[in-house]
């Protein structure tokens, strides 16, 4: 069936107490779906709104177990996010945490800025402090957009929902209405008369009323549908939020759901991949730390999976490891498009063919099957997909350090001071760090250095020195200096 657009989903994520509840409740109060602002009651953790009459969905709480559980496998219930940032304090540690894991999830975000209504917002500092930590917006030397708003007052808010539209457009985002419902669950919960619980965002698909979804190790039969108002309706389609209740057991936030058409294919799903579940769950426990290849091995016959096995044993890495989630003889399967999707893994072929069904669900999902033919091929192949798994470390190295003796001069961004040297080397152009009584206060770069009234390029003897260091914050007696670089491993 033919592939349309389809409505984004958006995940909004920040520090705590810079605004994202206060953004979400502006947007819903301003933009609900059917006018009902303000005194609507939420049933489920996500809700659409409308903006230039086209429907946009939030994750309403965005921050949660279930963002964190998809990015572990390699995937995300959001399209887009929006990293929140207060314009009063600039990136903080759960900044970081956020654009970490917008990272990991692989999708583009947009930057809002916030609380530009108050008395102590500094939106040249904040820019400022999002540059110097990657975060490289638009007029600051990078391409990622971003909005000043108030969520107080409403200004701003119009212009970063057109980004978020904007964003949708680029992304190009489709899906098929004809087919069977597929996405994740958001997160569950124990009621006392429905029983177990979940809400789901649809991802792909129209969920309809018949047959069975089955979400991780869990399934139900679909009775009812709910909508993000509570309102039971008879259908839902793609990056609508639901809940579905009668589950067995309360399904994991961040698994995918599928749909079957009755209870024998729902157990046997949930059989199949609760296995899958014990095998990660045992698997890391062991290597907790360590990056994982999960494979999906299908062979022409059990002799052959047996030498892949073998073969797959030397290859190994310090940081990473693969892992064989399954393996069987024969073409690759619908299944096993569907338990690497599951794993977040690749799917190995010697010498078999694929399935059309399981060749069409691998495309759509974007899930690798890789052909061979040759052993040692296949080998070469895995040691370069597990390698490539490994994420860069980034680590800083010291270069030298200096102690601040005296201030000769100050400004908005520059600063001429004294210092005396301590170790290392100090070298125009390097990145500094301004430490005071072990703590840093602010990073810059070392923009001259002066030794015996001549300008110099290093300084990495003992005595007295002059500098001018470009930072946001000023330097004073007794700070250290520490000249550093950032290294990849």
């Amino acid at each position: 069936m033919a592939r349309v657009p389809r409505p984004p989903v958006i995940a909004v994520m920040g520090h705590i107490d810079h605004g994202k509840s206060s953004l979400l409740d502006y947007i819903r109060k301003a933009n609900i779906v059917a006018g009902e602002a303000g005194g609507i009651t939420q049933h489920v953790a996500a809700y659409i709104t409308l903006h230039n009459d086209r429907a946009v969905t939030f994750l309403d709480t965005p921050g949660h177990e279930a963002f964190k559980a998809l990015r572990m496998r390699g995937a995300a219930a959001a399209d887009i996010a929006i990293l929140v940032v207060a314009a009063d304090e600039g990136v903080m540690p759960q900044t970081l945490d956020a654009l970490a894991a917008i990272s990991e999830a692989h999708i583009p975000y947009i930057v809002a800025i916030t609380k530009i209504d108050k008395n102590n917002a500094d939106v040249a500092h904040t820019k400022n402090s999002l540059v110097e930590h990657g975060i490289y917006i638009e007029g600051m030397g990078g391409d990622v957009a971003y909005a000043l708003i108030s969520s107080k007052t409403g200004e701003g808010i119009p212009e970063l929902l057109d980004l978020v539209l904007l964003s949708a457009d680029l992304a190009e985002l489709t899906a098929d209405n004809e087919a069977s419902a597929t996405g994740f669950v958001l997160e569950s919960t124990q009621d006392p008369k429905r029983g177990a619980s979940a809400t789901l965002i649809i991802k792909d698909g129209t969920l309809t009323l018949d047959g069975f979804v089955v979400a991780g190790d869990a399934y139900a039969p679909i009775r009812f549908i709910e909508d993000f108002r509570g309102t039971r309706v008879e259908q839902a389609g793609p990056s609508e939020p639901v809940r579905i209740s009668g589950f067995g057991k309360l399904p994991s936030a961040g698994s995918l759901f599928s749909i079957v058409k009755n209870k024998k294919e729902a157990e046997a799903l949930a059989r199949e991949q609760a296995k899958i579940l014990a095998t990660a769950t045992e698997r890391s426990a062991v290597v907790e730390g360590i990056v994982e290849l999960p494979l999906i091995v299908k062979a022409d016959v059990a002799g052959s999976i047996d030498a892949i096995a073998h073969e797959l044993k030397k290859v190994t890495h310090e940081r990473a490891a693969v892992r064989i989630v399954s393996s069987g003889v024969g073409s690759v399967s619908e299944t096993d498009v569907k338990t690497a999707h599951a794993a977040g893994g690749v799917i190995v072929a010697f010498n078999v063919s694929t399935d059309a069904i399981a060749s069409d669900l691998a495309l759509r999902d974007h899930i690798q099957i890789l052909s061979f033919s040759i052993i040692y091929e296949l080998s070469d192949t895995i040691a370069k997909l597990l390698e490539a798994r490994v994420p860069v470390v980034a680590a800083e190295k010291e270069l030298g350090r200096a102690l601040v003796l005296k201030t000769f001069s100050s400004g908005a961004k520059k600063q001429v001071l004294g210092a005396q040297y301590i170790s290392g080397t100090l070298t125009v152009g390097n990145r500094v760090k301004i430490l005071r009584k072990g703590e840093e206060i602010a990073r810059g770069s070392i923009g001259n250095l002066q030794q015996a009234r001549a300008d110099v390029k290093e300084i990495k003897t003992e005595g007295d020195f002059g500098t001018e260091v470009e930072a946001r914050e000023n330097a004073a007696y007794g700070d250290e200096l520490v000249a550093f670089i950032v290294t990849e491993s």
